[in-house]
């Protein structure tokens, strides 16, 4: 089952995995940010007739790091979908899979979790914390909760912002393949590891940060977007 607001995309990997795979594929057209649509995706969760085993919360999208000159509408809308939205189908998923024993919760959340990096980091933040108590919580029952938080992904996340290939003013270095996130995060879900940093430079990185001054890294954190 494949969500998101844009059906024309949404067809366009649907036809690809059915070609690829010969599996069926749902689609569901929906705004995260929408109550009443998101509730669609909610009730899809709970329905014990087509059982999911493993959700994924991917939807995301980045604003400005100049939080003062932001529409606290657009920030409202932000928090909805990176922090409201993955709370509520997590419960909505959380209910079937506890009663059959078994399950998986994929959060996607990001390297800008362990830093001050605006509301994005602020929101992504509340992804590991949450999903590492989940996992605590919910494994010993057989279902896992996993945040994934890679660092720069070749997506359309930075172009999404307004921001062409090759302007995001980021090291060549610390940009990641999505494949390869996708593969190390799978596998450390696998593994019931409640946080997921699919990449050892990035392990270096945050490691090293420690050592830095916390306003230091948000001055560099204020450069990025």
């Amino acid at each position: 089952m494949l969500v998101a607001p844009d059906e024309g995309p949404l067809e366009e990997v649907a036809a690809r995995l059915r070609t690829s795979f010969g599996v069926d594929v749902e689609i569901l057209v929906v705004d995260l940010r929408v109550p009443e649509e998101r509730e669609m995706v909610c009730r899809r969760l709970q329905d014990e007739d087509r059982p999911i085993q493993l959700l994924i919360n991917n939807a995301g999208y980045g604003l400005s790091l100049a939080f003062e000159r932001n529409d606290i509408e657009d920030e409202a809308g932000h928090l909805a979908v990176h922090v409201e939205a993955p709370m509520r189908l997590t419960h909505a998923a959380l209910g079937p899979m506890l009663a059959r024993g078994s399950g998986r919760i994929i959060n996607i959340a990001s390297v800008a979790a362990f830093t001050p990096w605006g509301t994005y980091g602020a929101l992504k933040a509340w992804v590991v914390s949450f999903s590492r108590w989940a996992n605590v919580r919910y494994a010993p029952h057989g279902v896992t909760v996993t945040a994934v938080a890679p660092g720069f992904v070749h997506t359309k996340f930075q172009e999404r912002l307004g921001l062409p290939p090759g302007k995001e003013g980021v090291p060549g270095f610390l940009w990641l393949d999505a494949p390869d996130v996708v593969r190390r995060g799978l596998r450390d879900a696998a593994r019931g590891r409640a946080v997921s940093i699919p990449s050892a430079r990035y392990k270096l990185l945050l490691g090293l940060s420690r050592l830095v001054p916390m306003s230091l890294l948000a001055r560099f954190g204020g450069t990025r977007m």
